[in-house]
């Protein structure tokens, strides 16, 4: 995914969007667009997790097996591959391990 855009897609969200050839499913622009979203999402999700913690006090793991279903849900907007993109990143972000998440990558 080399062109004049000056963001760089990581391998990670990549291969979510890649066959078992390495190849993209989707035009590298589009990979783009999508990438964003979901790096904006999980970002935007930080001060959601944090705050479910301090109030709430469930585990990490709880949180983000919570934030993952509702990623999944079908008014979400992004693909159930996406939805376990962000929450992994989302766990990066707080520096929470990041626990197995239920459905298919």
């Amino acid at each position: 995914m080399h062109d004049d855009n000056q963001i760089l897609v990581p391998p990670s969200f990549i291969a979510v969007h890649s066959d078992a050839r390495s190849r993209l499913r989707e035009r590298a622009d589009v990979v783009r667009q999508r990438y964003e979203l979901c790096e904006d999402l999980a970002s935007h999700l930080v001060e959601q997790a944090q705050t479910l913690y301090h109030v709430q006090a469930p585990s990490e793991s709880a949180i983000l097996r919570s934030i993952h279903a509702g990623l999944r849900s079908d008014d979400a907007g992004i693909a159930a591959a996406e939805a376990t993109w962000v929450v992994m990143r989302l766990a990066e972000l707080l520096q929470w391990p990041c626990p197995a998440l239920d459905g298919p990558d």
